[in-house]
């Protein structure tokens, strides 16, 4: 309907008083002034200036015509500056393990916010698995997931690992310390969800060349886990930092012997380095330095 040099000349002839007055700043001829905004006028079926003997004036319509193009020009302007001067703007799309959330991800997102103010993060807490699928579909820009998990082509970078640990609640069950495979097994085990790697790795710990097969619940959320050991429906496996970080849940990590060793948690941050190298870089910069923390 309208385009930027339709407002500029709106503009001249406001800040200059009139046509022959935005001509002459403008070195635009005053016919090309009127004519412009005339079908100007005609196209958007509004009147912009309401003429009399001593001059024009905006009428209400221009006058509201001209306040919503302020804003339009100011953000013209910023977008040019931002693209001329290298600064980083914009939403990246952020997918995130729920471990993450209770660890590096408050301090990354807080250096990111204090190097480049101008970004905006939609975080999305997913699965490994979903999330790499996402990164191939383009609907995610970076992703901190299991690194077993990350597509090929993507440019990733190890985070350091997360211990797990078996946890009860000391209220509803009693265990040996330490506990063998065994006593284990004969209570039922939150886990992860079942389509995860850290689920299989539990079931194959648990049932290898065993007669007794364990009973293994998988949960995507990790504070339904905490939920759900803290009242007694069965013990966890779950990571260090989460149980620190919700301290509240009494939970006692169970003592076992080697043989019921968790393996740890190995995270990357990852992106695809041909449609995101600038932003993946930076967020992989304030995610390992988060992670040194």
């Amino acid at each position: 309907m309208f385009g930027f040099k339709d407002i500029e000349i709106i503009r001249s002839v406001v800040r200059y008083g009139g046509f022959r007055a935005a001509s002459d700043a403008t070195g635009l001829a005053q016919s090309a002034i009127s004519r412009r905004i005339r079908h100007l006028e005609d196209r958007m079926g509004i009147t912009i200036f309401e003429r009399d003997g001593r001059g024009v004036r905006l009428s209400a319509a221009g006058r509201r015509l001209c306040d919503e193009a302020e804003v339009l020009i100011a953000q013209r302007d910023r977008i040019l500056e931002e693209l001329t001067q290298g600064v980083m703007a914009g939403v990246v799309r952020l997918g995130v393990a729920e471990t993450m959330t209770h660890t590096i991800l408050p301090r990354m997102l807080t250096t990111l916010r204090s190097r480049h103010p101008m970004l905006r993060f939609e975080i999305s807490v997913d699965t490994s698995d979903q999330m790499g699928q996402a990164l191939k579909e383009d609907s995610l820009d970076v992703a901190i997931l299991l690194r077993d998990q990350a597509p090929r082509g993507i440019a990733l970078t190890p985070l350091p690992p997360e211990s797990m640990g078996w946890f009860v609640s000391p209220e509803h069950f009693t265990l040996p310390s330490p506990a063998a495979i065994d006593d284990l097994v004969a209570l039922p085990i939150v886990s992860f969800p079942k389509t995860t790697i850290p689920h299989r790795q539990v079931l194959d710990l648990l049932t290898s060349g065993r007669r007794r097969p364990a009973t293994v619940h998988g949960s995507a959320s990790l504070a339904t886990v905490l939920h759900l050991v803290q009242q007694g429906f069965g013990i966890g496996t779950i990571p260090h930092s989460i149980v620190a970080a919700w301290p509240q849940t009494s939970l006692r990590e169970i003592e076992t012997l080697a043989e019921a060793t968790l393996r740890p948690l190995e995270f990357a941050i990852c992106y695809d380095p041909e449609r995101n190298e600038e932003i993946g870089r930076a967020v992989t910069r304030a995610a390992v330095e988060a992670g040194g923390n």
